[in-house]
């Protein structure tokens, strides 16, 4: 293939699993080339992470404001101009864009625009927006295509009717939203628009939000959005829904009276998005729910084809997405990599208030076979959490437990409250290095943080305590 460029490296998507592969593998020496469609940082960056922890900053300091009073501080929340966050937002977005693309040139990484598709040999065809082609092969290919949002029957994108992309753009914060689906990316925005000032309704099919969250954690969310003025709706089956014509449409629910609004946020989680990617003529193979199939080295069945992120059925997170990337990387290269642990990857939901959690929780641990002890400790108590004003919430720790009936090797760290997903990393690093509750027991922690609540429901762990 004499027209074929060459690689060591060829890495489809430049979102957060495809950009961290190919500056990865170019600091091991290797020639890369990276293929990106649209705009390198992926959906994390563009539509998602990134732009939506913006706009739950905006909600932050307009919290803030409302609660000034408290301080001593005079002021009044007048009115949001929704536009300059809007703006904002989208100064960061490319703020970050511009720095992965200077990285691409001082890391030596080839920048392709266009969608790669991948045939026989290891062979990416790049199509570009104007239609030109070029063909490149790779010694080895990642595949990290990633996802797009997934859509239900009766609420196809337009007018009110949005999901996480096109909410994004909003340059206002609408009267009354209705969000369809109550898991962690429907949480954060109920939570965004109601601190914003929207009358806000969430609309749950199973029991409960956040389904797969420990209780006592998804209580406390509850709680507070009930303070907020948050509708919830679980057990809620949406059939449709009728323009007013007044922009506004009506959401029509199964045994319920209608809801009405001026956007519907459909968030239903996310589907991988391996539409563009050829495969023809390759070992690649998709399940029944079209995630990529990969071994625990992110191997797919084509000979030096790996895949990663949300193209794959593992954690659809960014930070997983890294962490894929580093492994496959170091499999090709034959450093014989530990498979990413996905029971014990940290977890963040950025609502107000936060939640952060490593490991099973209490339900789970007891599924899995093992006898717990477990402690919980609330925010209420702590010195920097009442300075903050930000009481709600507690941290809770399961251990194993001895055969003495005391308490072991810590398997999971569950919090909510205030900046607990800045918290986590005390809790992960104990799941994952297998620690003891006498071990972590001995590090001290800073006073007054919030963090001395993770030390002191260690330490009550092991018998003695300082409170209660």
């Amino acid at each position: 293939m004499p027209d074929t460029q060459q690689f060591d490296l060829v890495v489809i998507g430049g979102g957060p699993g495809g950009y961290a592969a190919a500056f990865y593998a170019a600091s091991a020496g290797l020639q890369v080339a990276l293929v990106e469609k649209d705009t390198i940082g992926g959906t994390c960056l563009n539509r998602g992470c990134i732009p939506a922890k913006a706009f739950l900053e905006t909600a932050a300091v307009a919290r803030h404001v409302q609660h000034a009073k408290d301080f001593g501080i005079e002021s009044s929340l007048a009115a949001i101009d929704f536009s300059i966050a809007q703006n904002r937002k989208q100064r960061i977005v490319d703020g970050l864009v511009k720095g992965l693309t200077g990285l691409t040139r001082s890391k030596k990484v080839t920048y392709l625009l266009g969608a790669g598709s991948l045939g026989p040999n290891r062979t990416v065809t790049v199509t570009a927006s104007d239609g030109s082609i070029q063909t490149v092969q790779g010694r080895h290919v990642i595949l990290a295509a990633g996802s797009v949002p997934r859509t239900i029957p009766g609420f196809e994108v337009g007018g009110p009717i949005m999901t996480s992309d096109e909410v994004l753009m909003l340059d206002r914060v609408p009267a009354r939203v209705v969000v369809i689906g109550g898991g962690a990316i429907g949480c954060e925005f109920a939570s965004t628009f109601a601190d914003l000032g929207s009358q806000v309704t969430i609309l749950e099919g199973l029991p409960k939000i956040l389904p797969g969250l420990d209780a006592d954690l998804a209580n406390v969310v509850v709680k507070s959005f009930g303070k907020k003025g948050i509708k919830i709706l679980t057990g809620a089956k949406v059939n449709g829904h009728t323009p007013v014509g007044d922009g506004s449409t009506r959401v029509h629910i199964e045994g319920m009276d209608d809801v009405e609004a001026d956007a519907v946020i459909v968030s239903v989680g996310r589907r991988p998005y391996p539409d563009l990617l050829g495969l023809d003529g390759t070992q690649v193979r998709l399940s029944d729910r079209r995630f990529v199939e990969v071994d625990a080295y992110c191997r797919t069945g084509e000979p030096g084809v790996y895949a990663i992120g949300d193209l794959i059925n593992t954690p659809q997170l960014a930070h997983v997405g890294y962490a894929e990337a580093v492994l496959a990387v170091k499999d090709l290269l034959g450093e014989s990599p530990t498979p990413v642990q996905y029971d014990r990857v940290p977890w963040a939901i950025y609502c107000h208030p936060e939640v952060a959690w490593a490991g099973p929780d209490e339900e789970q641990a007891k599924a899995a076979g093992f006898d717990v002890v477990v402690a919980k400790h609330p925010f209420r108590a702590n010195s920097r959490a009442q300075i903050l004003g930000e009481i709600d919430g507690l941290v809770k720790i399961i251990a194993k437990k001895n055969p003495d009936g005391s308490a072991g090797q810590i398997l999971g760290v569950h919090m909510v409250g205030p900046w607990v997903t800045e918290q986590l990393s005390g809790g992960y690093l104990a799941v994952n290095w297998e620690a003891t509750v006498d071990e972590v027991a001995e590090f001290i922690q800073p006073h007054p943080s919030l963090s001395e609540l993770f030390g002191e429901t260690v330490l009550s762990l092991t018998g003695r305590t300082f409170n209660g």
